[in-house]
């Protein structure tokens, strides 16, 4: 398997991982300056050369991978930074995996390949089309899901057919809120669909579903106001629970009611809340 589809297996598969690439060589080395290795938890792709040089990175990129997920516990924003590590490839020095004495130095870089962030979007309409235009431009796995198809045809999605992020789409008829169980650990949600009652019934799931990120409820106040009471007395919700729902969502200083205009403004108030986890 080449380097780039062990990438795209570990994205796929939502693993995080580390790419070690031999940065620069001077004199004899096993690899040339290029070379590429991935690494998982417990698999690997490719070789930069093998022997001492390889073995070494392979357990720092291991060791790189338990402190991400150290980090990733604590704050969803935190990171491991690239490392650069250098071998000099002679006999007199002492290696922990054995001698290599081609006689020349290699820099290895280790890049994290952490998980990517993953967002929801319920209701493709107006709005929706427009914010999907923008999140599709950002590193994430965006998931766009519409009871109606019509929403979700290939004609109308052609719009983010350049899109940066993992674009994953879902049409379910009947009950939306069914997907919610099946969508990634700290997935964000957007709630915008075309019917309130599908709407209540998303708040409501979302209330349930213990492991999504943020949710967020586009509407008036009087809509909130409404589905507020209905989740506490048909749903049984008590108010911490409630209040994990934002509403209105998008940036209070932004007024207009254009959908791209609303659009902009919901995305960059997620982006905001991406950069305040973990604070």
């Amino acid at each position: 398997m080449t380097w780039i589809a062990a990438v795209a297996r570990l994205r796929a598969r939502r693993e995080s991982g580390v790419l070690v690439t031999v940065a620069t060589v001077r004199g004899h080395a096993p690899r040339e300056a290029g070379a590429k290795l991935v690494v998982g938890h417990s698999e690997t792709w490719g070789s930069i050369g093998g022997g001492n040089v390889e073995a070494v990175a392979i357990d720092r990129a291991r060791e790189m991978l338990a402190a991400g997920e150290a980090v990733t516990a604590k704050a969803a924003t935190a990171k491991v930074e690239p490392e650069l590590m250098d071998f000099a490839l002679n006999d007199k020095v002492t290696n922990q995996h054995g001698v290599q004495c081609c006689g020349g130095t290699v820099s290895i870089l280790l890049e994290p390949l952490p998980v990517v962030r993953a967002v929801a979007v319920f209701g493709v309409g107006h709005v929706g089309l427009e914010l999907a235009r923008i999140l599709a431009r950002q590193d994430l796995d965006l998931h766009l899901i519409d009871s109606r198809a019509d929403m979700l045809t290939d004609t109308r999605l052609d719009a983010l057919s350049d899109a940066v992020a993992q674009l994953h789409v879902h049409h379910t008829p009947l009950l939306p809120e069914e997907i919610l169980d099946d969508l990634p650990h700290g997935t964000h949600i957007l709630i915008m669909t075309h019917d309130h009652a599908e709407d209540a019934a998303l708040c409501d799931a979302a209330l349930r579903t213990t492991h999504l990120g943020s949710v967020g409820l586009i509407g008036s106040a009087a809509k909130w106001a409404r589905f507020r009471k209905r989740l506490a007395t048909e749903g049984g919700h008590d108010d911490a629970a409630i209040d994990r729902i934002k509403t209105p969502i998008g940036l209070s200083d932004i007024t207009g009611k254009e959908p791209a205009t609303i659009a902009v403004s919901v995305a960059a108030d997620l982006l905001r809340t991406f950069e305040n986890e973990g604070e």
